[in-house]
């Protein structure tokens, strides 16, 4: 046996003696369960044949019945609750056979090489990894979306689903994704074998039986029946937290070993390139997409828009220099048969994850091309912010007793960049009128945030449990922003509405940094810091300056939303 076959084989071994020790914690579950049922066998028995006669014998019988009964009722209610309480599924794009029949070629012939049982199917999820997702469970089993035609040898009922993350179609090319994909369908041959198969499943029953008695519930009848529940399935998970972990352990060493044979060479590669689109992914999404999924948009398109994202970063990072010259290979998105189609369900999955949107489009939540994202969203954005800050002046104004201003950028430099007061004046200074205004803003987005209705929760299938109907988003991108934070945005915005509106300079979309202002077709980057300047310190000069050498009229009013 060659080297690499005994790492494989003692990775498997390793994962079957864990799998093993997993099911001996069911076991010993079952013969507890059991056990006072066995005493009180033992005793009925005892009496029937005039062995155990007498009153206290009598008494222990009656105790052991009823101790026995109540065990086993408590073993059947852990059951039933393990048995059907839904473990987590990732929300994905299923892929059929019939969408892509050169991507599902290039995974069984990928199985083949590597002597395992190919994927009973094709997912896509809006991430960037790669796994293998066991959907057999009772609870959450369904029918597989796609039925190649393959020899019954490679093809079982409960063979896993193969998820894939949507940016690596786009971004890598199709010897790339194969060698990703070696050391991930690899991991089929140990979840054919059936000590491991069970293990996972009862190990995720109870993951499942913990989640749904965790869950908030009104009635006392089912909170302490479900508590029992959740404390027996987390001593469980506890006595079988190691050996399980031990056991994927031994799983990912045979499966790396064993693909080691594929595409070895070309794996480093492309360990590169999934470095690359995690990068560019993670700015695309919160530089980007979020501002859009803030206003009611969602980009149709974020699995093509990280292919230009990540073409700018390589072009910007002189570590990824070299990068941009594969792109001449054939991209492996181009294994489906609609990839705009397919796009266009990733991103609005992803819209749901990681901001919690509706699961279908509507008047208040429509896609946006890319061609329209600088009209659409950032000049909207941008007057939206403007006109919350507008609005907060004006309340602030108000409570001074003066009459509100026009909407003009003069109005809020001279605001920010105000002389000290004097002793007996109103205590709005530089750095007093900024944190008010800070204050304020950030009070304002609170309260619109608070009046935007909840986000529809998962369907059945969806990630969630039997009894969960939690709303999504499922991964928030970013932190709450400090209200200095949104006021340096809001001033920015205010003057990017101003040049746009008076020296002519256009909204545009930088892919890694988001929303941009063109002045002459040429990115004013130095704006940001001229706005800090008085924000931060209330000075209000270097700003005046940029203003005046950019042709913008500060005193001219701005439109708003």
């Amino acid at each position: 046996m060659s080297g690499t076959g005994k790492s494989v084989e003692k990775g498997a071994q390793s994962a079957r003696s864990r799998a093993l020790a997993v099911l001996r914690v069911r076991g010993r579950a079952l013969a507890v369960a059991l056990l006072p049922a066995a005493v009180a066998v033992v005793l009925l028995v005892g009496g029937a044949t005039g062995h155990a006669d007498g009153g206290g014998w009598d008494a222990a019988r009656w105790v052991t019945s009823v101790v026995a009964v109540v065990a086993l009722l408590a073993a059947v209610a852990v059951g039933v609750v393990i048995v059907r309480a839904r473990p987590a599924v990732t929300p994905t794009v299923e892929v059929t056979e019939e969408s892509a029949p050169d991507l599902y070629r290039l995974v069984r012939d990928l199985a083949d090489r590597l002597e395992v049982p190919a994927p009973s199917a094709i997912a896509l999820t809006p991430d960037c990894d790669s796994w293998l997702e066991d959907r057999t469970h009772p609870a959450s089993a369904s029918p597989p979306t796609a039925s190649a035609p393959a020899p019954a040898r490679r093809r079982t009922a409960t063979a896993p689903v193969l998820v894939i993350g949507s940016p690596f179609l786009w971004w890598m090319r199709v010897a790339e994704l194969r060698a990703v994909l070696a050391p991930v369908v690899a991991g089929t041959g140990p979840s054919a074998h059936p000590d491991i198969a069970a293990a996972r499943r009862f190990v995720r029953g109870l993951d499942a039986a913990v989640a749904v008695a965790a869950l908030p519930d009104r009635s006392l009848l089912r909170r302490i029946p479900l508590g029992f529940v959740g404390w027996t399935s987390r001593l469980m998970l506890r006595s079988c937290r190691t050996h399980a972990a031990e056991m994927e352990r031994g799983v990912a060493t045979a499966a790396s070993e064993r693909a080691q044979t594929v595409d070895y060479g070309l794996r480093i590669v492309a360990q590169e390139q999934v470095g690359l689109a995690y990068a560019g992914w993670d700015r695309l999404l919160t530089r980007v997409a979020l501002p859009a999924w803030r206003m009611g948009r969602w980009p149709s398109r974020l699995d093509a828009g990280v292919v230009s994202a990540l073409t700018e970063l390589s072009r910007r990072d002189r570590l990824a220099e070299g990068f941009t010259s594969r792109l001449g290979d054939r991209p492996a998105c181009d294994l489906l048969e609609e990839p705009g189609a397919v796009d266009e369900a990733a991103s609005l999955l992803a819209a749901r994850l990681f901001h919690g949107g509706p699961a279908e489009p509507g008047p208040d939540w429509s896609p946006v091309d890319w061609s329209q994202y600088p009209e659409e969203v950032v000049d909207r954005k941008w007057r939206a912010d403007a006109a919350r800050l507008h609005h907060v002046l004006d309340t602030l104004v108000a409570r001074r007793s003066t009459a509100p201003d026009t909407p003009t950028l003069t109005r809020v430099m001279d605001h920010l960049s105000a002389a000290p007061p004097t002793r007996d004046a109103h205590p709005l200074g530089p750095h007093p009128a900024a944190e008010a205004l800070a204050a304020a803003i950030e009070a304002e987005v609170a309260r619109e945030g608070a009046a935007v209705p909840a986000p529809a929760p998962l369907g059945p299938g969806e990630g969630d449990g039997l009894w969960d109907t939690g709303p999504l988003p499922l991964f928030p991108l970013q932190p709450p922003r400090t209200g200095r934070d949104l006021l340096a945005d809001h001033v920015t915005a205010m003057v990017c509405c101003a040049a746009v509106d008076t020296a002519g300079a256009v909204p545009g979309l930088d892919w890694l940094d988001g929303p941009v202002l063109l002045v002459g077709g040429e990115r004013r980057a130095e704006l940001t810091a001229h706005v800090l300047s008085l924000v931060e310190d209330g000075d209000a000069a270097p700003l005046r300056s940029w203003l005046a050498s950019v042709g913008v009229r500060p005193e001219k009013p701005v439109r708003l939303v």
